[in-house]
């Protein structure tokens, strides 16, 4: 199908510049068409005749552009699981400096030994808000993870702050791929494969090595990101579920295609390894005119899950809630998943209807994208919006002493949860925190004390 043709950059400077960046990323926003359907083989083009046809890689690409294959996957991985795209480009990804090692800022990567893995229980309030001009790169803050980006295993965990375009940056991570989380604000993202534009609510998804620039569409924007080092995200099984639910594939937003031309530099920010090296180009690599493939970035809207619970009793496990999941080597062991806890109803007899008392093998960090969540007691110095709570392995946890008292003496009438929107990162391996993330200030160091209060009621 055509795209949306060709774009340019510009810079903002100062207040009012930031407004209009604002402004113009808002009417880019509201003027996308899109594709629909996750994994699938999708095809676009901004200008009519550019895809090539019947073939690849023809000996001269049509008006003379340069074809490039993007892969996600080794080229010898299962057909079902592998992962490329063809692009067709003005000028080759190859067309760069060298480059250079530049500061990372608040960034890190796996594997994290500056603090030693933490048993206890921990949970922060939001992230502060960024300093005057801070874009989506530099006001990424990292709070932990696990693995090795090197080796291709495990996960990070990012908040992101900020409230200004990356005018003259663009950003591909090396190390894995991004699943955006925003919280306040929406984002505007022009990617290698065209536009996308994700709001709270929703979710977007950059796989590995996809080259993007984030604008704010809104005066500060801020949100979570969990960098997944290791098998690209795919949909769960259903098992017996079925055919249907949870996340439907033909829910997932794809970008069509659309170039950028710039009149001035451009820095490329790639991320490896853990570091970020730099590259000055004299133009943009938003370049792409065309292109065909399965290895392409998405946004979803998560109150399109399919929620599926109890209708007779018990909580469910929360795995019923997976959005997203990274294999590994172990079936139903998962690298990473992404869990969602969307409006419901509850209506279980005889049933302490908020997540039950548990320990668990697998690791649990908890954000919070607004309301409140059925288990944590609301407002200051609780779990509020754009916070997050960190449950290693095996840390008991659940809900809290209010909660529990509430939940286990009120009248079980059918009950709608639709005051919140709650998600998960769920990993194999424990979540090392970052020094700064272990001594931030916005860590709460009372979180302890919502368990305190849990009386015996056993008879003596």
């Amino acid at each position: 199908m055509s795209g949306s043709g060709r774009t340019t950059s510009t810079g903002a400077d100062g207040p009012d510049g930031a407004r209009t960046a604002v402004d113009r990323a808002r009417k880019a926003a509201a003027g996308l068409t899109e594709l629909h359907g996750f994994g699938n083989e999708h095809s676009s083009e901004a200008v009519p005749g550019t895809l090539p046809e019947g073939r690849n890689s023809p000996q001269r690409a049509p008006l003379g552009l340069y074809a490039e294959q993007l892969s996600g996957t080794a080229f010898t991985e299962p057909r079902a699981r592998n992962r490329r795209s063809w692009l067709y480009r003005v000028r080759p990804s190859a067309a760069h400096p060298a480059y250079t090692r530049i500061d990372n800022g608040s960034l890190r990567g796996a594997p994290f030994t500056e603090t030693v893995p933490d048993p206890n229980r921990l949970r922060w309030d939001p992230l502060p808000d960024p300093a005057p001009g801070t874009d989506f790169l530099a006001g990424l803050w990292t709070l932990g993870g696990n693995g090795d980006a090197a080796q291709r295993v495990g996960m990070a965990i990012h908040l992101y702050a900020a409230d200004a375009p990356m005018a003259d940056r663009v950003f591909g991570d090396a190390d894995g791929e991004l699943l955006i989380v925003p919280q306040r604000g929406g984002l505007l993202l022009r990617t290698e494969f065209g536009l996308l534009a994700a709001a709270p609510g929703e979710v977007a998804l950059i796989p590995r090595g996809v080259r993007f620039r984030v604008e704010p569409l809104d005066a500060v924007v801020k949100g979570y990101v969990c960098e997944n080092y290791g098998r690209p995200f795919e949909l769960p099984e259903l098992g017996p579920i079925g055919a249907n639910g949870l996340a439907n594939a033909r829910d997932f937003r794809a970008p069509v295609a659309s170039f950028e031309e710039t009149a001035g530099p451009v820095t490329l920010v790639h991320k490896f390894c853990g570091n970020l090296w730099a590259a000055e180009l004299g133009h943009s690599p938003l370049d792409v005119v065309a292109w065909h493939g399965n290895h392409l970035p998405y946004v979803y809207d998560l109150r399109r899950f399919n929620a599926i619970g109890s209708i007779s009793y018990d909580h469910p496990d929360p795995s019923i809630f997976t959005v997203l999941t990274s294999p590994s080597d172990t079936p139903g062991l998962a690298g990473v998943d992404f869990v969602a806890f969307v409006p419901r109803w509850l209506v279980g007899e005889d049933t302490f209807r908020p997540p039950y008392f548990h320990r668990n093998v697998m690791s649990e960090y908890m954000g919070l994208v607004e309301g409140a969540y059925d288990a944590k007691r609301a407002g200051e110095g609780g779990f509020v919006p754009g916070g997050g709570s960190l449950h290693n392995m095996m840390s008991a946890h659940g809900p809290d002493r209010a909660t529990y008292e509430r939940a286990s003496t009120g009248e079980l009438r059918p009950q709608k949860i639709d005051d919140g929107l709650a998600f998960m990162f769920e990993t194999r391996w424990p979540v090392t925190a970052t020094a700064q993330a272990a001594g931030a200030g916005h860590l709460q160091r009372d979180y302890d004390r919502v368990w305190q209060g849990l009386e015996r009621h056993f008879p003596a």
